[in-house]
């Protein structure tokens, strides 16, 4: 009997559980997976919260209720791996022994990261979305914030979900301009990035979006610390950004077992070759979706697509076969910009976001860099995809690897766009309950 282990029961890990389950099946393995509680925790749904969009009910669900008859579940904090030994050692005290082991244990925010954040004026003045906990406070908070500074600021690169602060300041737009309130609120979005986002076409598509909406953009801002008692932003070159309320995210780290067993980088992501996902430095370990170390947004669909790459070569590398499929960094993003829209954004380690449409040439349903009702519906719809196709690992009728298909290049003349419904101004969150 061989063993696979699987630390991390989230998207990814609990994707490619199940896709293995089906293939190793009655072929001698045993499959475990390890996570610290039985509380599967729809992560994008936490944008919404804030806004009274989606309750705790309808974004937390039971892990055992997704993962494939078979596998086996293991309730357990991960103290360290022994990679000599083969060994992965739990906070009980307890050892799981490994032929091959995949690390999906993602990536969190560490508030304690930069000084001043914690305190007294965490969660009353200064807040996250990144988690539920916070995503809930903030919700409160918003019901007595009706004038002064909101600050939307990104500690350091890489987070997860890289598009969600952008959401998150459009949708702060929306729902102030549905209260009545947008012209006592000054709005900002502080990054450390040059622009508005990691590529530049897409960089300039939004940072548009923002003026358009009067949200001012400080760029190349990074963080010192937080002063809480002057409510103010410090950045390493002494510049300010003044605040009534904080929304930050806070620096992202991967699992604390990861440092202690010597797997990761300076931010304990897991290294490992970009394209393969095997460890750089053990030929028997992998890591899929946020734990791993590579240059691709940290994002579900990213897990997705890593996870179709990971099968299809663990499956290779384990018959001793050359293992012949490659990431390519794909990464489609849907972003909420308020009013019942949303952008989506398609692209690879190689080529940058293109006009066009998707996934379909001309038919699309989608269209890239424009915002449409039609892209709102579909991330609206992803939750159910979630729930239903993607955590099961049920087949999605959507290419692993990037197509050009439906994309247009950068000289090609813009498709028109799409006459679309007036809608009343609406923070988005309010239809998806």
């Amino acid at each position: 009997m061989r063993n696979l282990v699987i630390l991390g029961g989230g998207t990814a890990g609990t994707m490619v559980a199940n896709k293995l389950q089906k293939r190793l099946r009655g072929h001698g393995w045993t499959i475990t997976v390890v996570d610290r509680d039985d509380e599967h925790h729809y992560q994008p749904g936490y944008l919404f919260v804030p806004f009274g969009g989606y309750t705790r009910d309808q974004i937390v669900r039971s892990r055992h209720h997704f993962v494939a008859e078979g596998v086996r579940l293991v309730y357990d904090e991960i103290d360290r791996v022994s990679p000599v030994d083969r060994t992965v050692h739990l906070g009980s005290g307890r050892t799981l022994s490994y032929d091959f082991l995949v690390i999906a244990t993602g990536t969190a925010p560490r508030p304690d990261q930069t000084p001043g954040v914690l305190g007294p004026e965490w969660r009353r003045s200064i807040f996250d979305f990144y988690t539920l906990e916070g995503a809930e406070s903030l919700a409160a908070a918003f019901e007595e914030f009706d004038h002064g500074r909101l600050v939307v600021h990104i500690s350091e690169m890489p987070i997860k979900c890289p598009v969600a602060p952008l959401e998150f300041t459009f949708l702060v737009d929306a729902w102030l301009r549905r209260r009545g309130i947008r012209d006592r609120v000054q709005l900002a979005y502080v990054t450390p990035l040059d622009g508005a986002f990691t590529r530049p076409v897409a960089s300039a598509r939004l940072g548009h979006m923002l003026e358009e909406r009067k949200v001012d953009l400080v760029s190349d801002f990074m963080v010192e610390s937080v002063d809480p008692d002057r409510k103010v932003l410090v950045s390493y070159d002494e510049r300010e950004v003044p605040f009534d309320l904080l929304v930050t995210v806070p620096v992202n780290m991967g699992a604390d077992f990861v440092a202690r067993s010597g797997l990761g980088d300076e931010l304990q992501h897991v290294t490992v070759d970009k394209h393969t996902l095997l460890h750089t430095a053990h030929d028997n370990i992998f890591a899929v979706g946020d734990a791993s170390n590579v240059p691709a947004s940290k994002a579900g669909s990213v897990a997705h697509f890593e996870a179709d790459v990971l099968v299809r070569n663990l499956l290779e590398h384990v018959e001793g076969r050359p293992m012949t499929e490659s990431f390519d960094g794909h990464a489609n993003c849907f972003v909420e910009a308020g009013d019942h829209k949303a952008l989506l954004i398609d692209f690879n380690y190689d080529t940058e976001p293109l006009p066009g449409t998707y996934p379909l040439p001309v038919v699309g349903p989608l269209r890239l860099l424009e915002e449409t009702h039609a892209n709102h519906l579909g991330k609206l719809a992803f939750r159910h995809v979630y729930w239903n196709v993607l955590l099961p690992g049920r087949p999605l009728p959507l290419p692993t690897h990037m197509s050009m298909a439906g994309k247009q290049s950068p000289r090609t003349p813009p498709i028109e766009p799409v006459d679309e419904p007036n809608q009343e101004p609406i923070a988005q969150g309010g239809t998806t309950s």
